[in-house]
C-alpha cells in the first residue's frame, strides 16, 4: 500500500510528539486511592541503584532517603497545563504510562479503582480536544509493591491473570480514545535492573538467570494475551512491544569481537523476537540450555505467542555500544548497558556515547530483522541546563543532539526504504531520571523549576527548543535549522 509522504520524506500522517513515564513525572504517590509501587521506593542518592538493580532489598519508606517519585514534577496537578504546552508545541503524539496503582492499588482487587480511572480517562479525553494522539504504555516499570511481598513479582505466573485484569479494564474503559498500547517498557530491561523492571528480589542462594527469564516468558505471555484482547476488544487497537535499542559493534574486525557483538545483540533482541515472531528463537534455547535455565513453559504458551504478535516494534535509542571478546579497553555507560567506549564518539555528562549515525543502522537492523513498521519512542540528551532569571534556556545542545538524530533517522526513511510511524522525545518536561533519580539530569523542552533534593516551585518555562521542536513538527521534519 502506497503511504503519502511529504517533503521530509517521512510520511504524511507521521505522528511528533514526547515521552513520559508515570513514575518520572506524575507524583501523588498517595493520593486518590493510589497504592504503593517499587518505582516510588526508588531513592535519590547512591542507593539507588543497587535498589532498582534487586542488590538491595528495599520494600518499604525509610526516612534515610528522599524519594523524587512521590511528587516528581506533580504532573497529577499540572497535566492540563502541560498537555496545553505539548499541544503549543504541535504534538500529535504524547506517549504516557498507566500508573498500575492507580488502577488496582494492590494489584489483585476484583474491582478497579474509579478515581484512577477517571483521572486517565479526563486525560486522554483533553488530548484528544487538543489534536494529540495518546500512545499509551500500560507498564513503564511501575509495579505494586504488594505483588512484591505476597507473589515474588513476575516471577511468580499468578501475575499474568492480574494483569490481564489490569489491560481488560484499559481497553474497555478508554475504547475509542486510545489506539496505540505498548505492553511492557524496555523489557529487555529486566536483565539489567529486575527490581525496577520486573519487581524481582532475591533471596541468599537464588538461581537469578533460572528466575530472570521465568519473569521474562511470564511478560511475554502476558503481552500476547493483551495484544489478543486489545484486538478483541478493539480491533482499530495497534499493540506495540518496546525495546531499549542500540546496535552493539565489534571493537574491531577481529572475528573473536565479532562474534561477541553477534551474541550481545541478540541478548538485547531475545524478547523482541518473541513478541514479533511469536518463537523462541534457536540461539537464545540453546544459550539458555548451556546455562541450565529452564523456561516454565505450560499449555498453551507458545499457541498463544504465535498467534498473537505485535502490530509495529517501538523502541528507545539514546547510543550505540561496543562489544569486545577480551575487555582491554576503557569502559562506559548509557541507559543501564554496559559497553566499551568507543574512541569515535563523544559523550554526555552522563557518559552515554553520542551516535546519531547509530540510529540509523539500529533501525535497518531492527526493520530488517522483523519486517514491522517501527515507532522511535525515546530518543534525547540528559545535561545540565543553565536557567537564567525568567526561566529560560538557551540549550544548543539538545537542539544540536536531537537535529542530528532526526536527520539519520529521515535518511533511514527516505534513503533506506524503513516503514516509520512516529517520533517521540523523551522527555519533552524535565522530569525524574530513571537511572538515578536526579532532576539535574535535564531532556526536556520545558524547563520545571525543581532540583534534586525536591526544593523548587515546579513552575513550567520554555527552552530555546520548544520553539525549534514546533518548527521542526510543523515542516514535518523537513526544517531542522
Amino acid at each position: 500500500m502506497k503511504t503519502n509522504r511529504t517533503k521530509s520524506g517521512l510520511r504524511s500522517d507521521f505522528l511528533w510528539g514526547g515521552a513520559t513515564a508515570a513514575n518520572q513525572c506524575e507524583g501523588g504517590f498517595d493520593q486518590d486511592g493510589r497504592g504503593l509501587a517499587n518505582v516510588d521506593l526508588a531513592p535519590w542518592g547512591e542507593d539507588r541503584y543497587k535498589i532498582i538493580t534487586s542488590q538491595m532489598t528495599h520494600l518499604d519508606f525509610s526516612d534515610k532517603y528522599f524519594y523524587p517519585g512521590k511528587e516528581a514534577i506533580d504532573m497529577y496537578h499540572h497535566w492540563k497545563e502541560d498537555l496545553a504546552l505539548f499541544a503549543e508545541m504541535g504534538f500529535t503524539t504524547y506517549r504516557l504510562s498507566i500508573g498500575w496503582t492507580r488502577i488496582f492499588p494492590n494489584g489483585d482487587e476484583s474491582k478497579p479503582n474509579e478515581a484512577g480511572l477517571q483521572f486517565y480517562e479526563e486525560l486522554f479525553q483533553e488530548c484528544k480536544r487538543l489534536g494529540i494522539e495518546p500512545l499509551v504504555t500500560i507498564t513503564h516499570f511501575d509495579f505494586p509493591v504488594h505483588l512484591i511481598k505476597e507473589y515474588g513479582g513476575w516471577k511468580n505466573r499468578k501475575i499474568i491473570d492480574f494483569y490481564e485484569r489490569l489491560v481488560r479494564v484499559l481497553f474497555t474503559r478508554y475504547k475509542g480514545l486510545v489506539k496505540y498500547w505498548l505492553t511492557f517498557n524496555e523489557i529487555n530491561v529486566l536483565l539489567h535492573a529486575p527490581f525496577m523492571g520486573a519487581g524481582v528480589v532475591f533471596e541468599e542462594g537464588d538461581n537469578k538467570e533460572q528466575i530472570l527469564y521465568a519473569a521474562a516468558h511470564h511478560e511475554l505471555v502476558a503481552s500476547a494475551l493483551a495484544t489478543k484482547i486489545a484486538h478483541e476488544i478493539d480491533p482499530e487497537n495497534k499493540v506495540g512491544c518496546m525495546l531499549a535499542a542500540g546496535e552493539y559493534y565489534p571493537m574491531t574486525c577481529k572475528p573473536e569481537d565479532v562474534l561477541k557483538s553477534l551474541e550481545d545483540n541478540r541478548v538485547n533482541y531475545f524478547f523482541v523476537d518473541v513478541h514479533s515472531r511469536g518463537v523462541y528463537p534457536a540461539y537464545g534455547l540453546k544459550a539458555l540450555e548451556k546455562r541450565g535455565v529452564t523456561l516454565p513453559i505450560m499449555d498453551g504458551d507458545l499457541e498463544l505467542l504465535k498467534a498473537h504478535t505485535v502490530d509495529f516494534i517501538s523502541f528507545s535509542y539514546y547510543a550505540s555500544r561496543v562489544s569486545q571478546a577480551v575487555v582491554e579497553d576503557e569502559k562506559a555507560t548509557g541507559n543501564m548497558f554496559d559497553s566499551v567506549k568507543n574512541p569515535y564518539l563523544k559523550q554526555s555528562e552522563w557518559g552515554w556515547q553520542i551516535d546519531p549515525l547509530g540510529l540509523r543502522i539500529t533501525m535497518n537492523v531492527l526493520y530488517d530483522r522483523y519486517q514491522k513498521p517501527l515507532f522511535i519512542v525515546e530518543n534525547g540528551l540528559g545535561a545540565m541546563d543553565q536557567v537564567d532569571e525568567n526561566g529560560y534556556v538557551e540549550d544548543d545542545y539538545r537542539i544540536d543532539y536531537l537535529r542530528a538524530h532526526i536527520k539519520t533517522m529521515i535518511d533511514a526513511v527516505a534513503e533506506d526504504g524503513v516503514d516509520l510511524m512516529g517520533y517521540t522525545t523523551w522527555g519533552p518536561i524535565d522530569l525524574v531520571s530513571a537511572s538515578t533519580g536526579e532532576m539535574s539530569k535535564r531532556y526536556g523542552f520545558i524547563y520545571v523549576d525543581r532540583d534534586d533534593q525536591g526544593n523548587g516551585t515546579l513552575k513550567r518555562s520554555k527552552k530555546k527548543s520548544f520553539g525549534w521542536y514546533k518548527k521542526v513538527i510543523q515542516s514535518n521534519g523537513a526544517d531542522l535549522d
